[in-house]
């Protein structure tokens, strides 16, 4: 028997055991999957206290509600651990670790590097190794390979590798890990197959491509796509606000065309590990081959002066009431990424609420799923209580994340300016003065 047609009857009857490192927002949801499945599966972070709440059923992603984690760690499908040297006998290692950019926007693989390295001290024949943490292309043959192959293995004969890119979208209700199709491309043949094997015990649909490189393209398009889109909506906002006309109704109308047009909106700007960070993996790579991504770099200047532009609507409406922001008192509702989650990645919040301090604002922030924020100046912010009173002693309300949870028509009614950059508040009449973007 081969060590392919092994894995693949070990895959099939769920004897095969499964491991996932990195269990952060995308490596915890896969683990569940897997056990759910049916595996025996071992995650494994750097992180103990993450570690130590798994063990204990106890989830710390909201994606993944402790009801369901528990039973799957009671049973026995689900511990995790410190330590790679547990991970010696598993089948398959799913790495799921951060890949963000350095200060010079550059990749910084050292997540990836690091844990490839673990690996290959206790990769044996028959393993099948996935890399699902975005990057540029390349990087699957390029990083992994030959750390494996200069421990004697021939990939695509008694080990495997792929490269799988994960599509996680936290909060979202709708699109999770096991209706998301998931996009797989190995080495060689054999490698697809049994990468394919493992996320198809689990994930209603695959999509195999032909080899790792394309498989790390396809991430970057899906996410460079939306990056590029949210960068021109954006320049219609600032345009709409020259001329001075309402971006959201001209939006709204366009919309309408029931082909060649999908809509985007305008907002503070891009947060989250994806969408901020991963066309710059692509742009990064281009450069090393002498050739300037044009669209992703114009796409990340207009979107990273977001929270300026967003100040400045501060500025004005507080100039407006006959107040500068040195000395005003600035609260920010929101300071996640996105609606409705606890991520804070890359959220244009940090940015604003730092604008705002150096020009002299006395600045407080509530998020109802944020207790405290580390800002860029690696100081801490801890949220304040959300009450009538932080509302009407503020002199500006800054709309940053429209987590369902806030009652827009409260909002408007005990406030005396917001600044809305969502689009929460144009249905809702009030005293309040509202500037949107």
């Amino acid at each position: 028997m081969t060590f392919k047609s092994s894995l693949l009857d070990r895959l099939a009857s769920r004897q095969a055991r499964i491991s996932v490192v990195g269990l952060g927002y995308v490596g915890l949801p896969l683990a569940v999957e897997f056990a759910a499945a049916g595996f025996n599966v071992i995650g494994l972070d750097v992180n103990a206290e993450k570690v130590a709440s798994l063990n204990r059923g106890e989830s710390y992603i909201p994606d993944i509600p402790t009801e369901r984690l528990k039973p799957l760690v009671e049973s026995g499908r689900l511990c995790a651990t410190t330590d790679y040297a547990d991970l010696r006998q598993v089948d398959t290692i799913n790495i799921c670790v951060p890949t963000p950019l350095t200060k010079t926007k550059d990749p910084d693989m050292s997540y990836v590097i690091n844990s490839v390295d673990e690996i290959a001290k206790i990769c044996h024949e028959g393993m099948l190794i996935i890399l699902e943490s975005t990057t540029y292309p390349g990087t699957t043959q390029e990083v992994i390979v030959p750390r494996i192959a200069a421990r004697g293995f021939n990939v695509g004969e008694n080990v495997f590798v792929a490269f799988s890119p994960e599509r996680i979208d936290p909060g979202n209700k709708v699109y999770q890990v096991h209706n998301t199709p998931k996009v797989v491309g190995g080495v060689t043949p054999a490698c697809t197959e049994v990468a394919m094997a493992l996320y198809s015990a689990s994930i209603e649909r695959t999509v195999p491509v032909s080899d790792p490189t394309t498989a790390e393209m396809v991430k970057l398009l899906e996410n460079t796509f939306r990056a590029v889109n949210i960068g021109l909506v954006n320049e219609m906002a600032l345009m709409c606000d020259k001329l001075g006309i309402d971006a959201w109704e001209v939006i709204t109308a366009a919309a309408t065309k029931p082909f060649g047009f999908m809509p985007f909106y305008p907002g503070p700007g891009l947060g989250g590990h994806c969408i901020p960070v991963d066309p710059h993996y692509l742009s990064w790579k281009l450069k090393t081959l002498n050739y300037n991504a044009r669209f992703i770099e114009l796409a990340s200047e207009i979107n990273t002066s977001m929270p300026i532009y967003v100040v400045s609507k501060v500025t004005e409406g507080l100039n407006d009431e006959g107040k500068a922001v040195r000395g005003s008192r600035i609260v920010v509702l929101g300071v996640a990424y996105k609606r409705d989650v606890d991520d804070v990645r890359e959220s244009p919040a940090l940015d604003i609420i730092g604008l705002l301090e150096q020009k002299g604002a006395d600045v407080r922030y509530h998020d109802p799923y944020v207790p405290s924020i580390r800002l860029e100046d690696h100081r801490h912010m801890d949220g304040v209580q959300y009450t009538d009173a932080l509302l009407h002693e503020a002199d500006c309300v800054v709309i940053v994340t429209d987590h369902s949870t806030y009652d827009w028509q409260h909002v408007v009614n005990h406030s005396r300016l917001i600044v809305d950059t969502r689009h929460s508040t144009h249905r809702v009449n009030g005293s309040a003065r509202v500037v949107s973007l």
